[in-house]
């Protein structure tokens, strides 16, 4: 692969993830903090971390079907994966994401 043809794609240590949620609700708050205590407490990958709130941005939630709240989408690296809830289960969550915790 060409220098200039990997440079377009994004670094494998690199975790893109958007969490919906739903205003500034208890579970949405709570999903925002478990989901930024694991992507510190994690070592070896850079988080790109996108919160959007559904209340502001419900064009969104449409665009991705998107029923439930809060829901975090991994968009990168591939497989794309989609978990629900307050994401409390730190295990699952980290084993759904496919990264490792320090």
């Amino acid at each position: 692969m060409k220098k200039s043809e990997s440079s377009n794609l994004k670094d494998d240590n690199t975790v893109m993830l958007q969490l919906y949620v739903s205003g500034m609700s208890p579970k949405s708050m709570e999903a925002i903090e478990n989901i930024n205590r694991i992507c510190h407490a994690h070592s070896q990958k850079t988080f790109e971390l996108e919160i959007i709130d559904i209340y502001k941005n419900p064009e969104m939630a449409a665009e991705r079907h998107l029923v439930f709240s809060p829901c975090l989408i991994k968009i990168w690296p591939l497989p794309k994966k989609t978990l629900i809830g307050t994401l409390s289960d730190t295990e699952k969550v980290i084993q759904a994401l496919g990264i490792s915790i320090k």
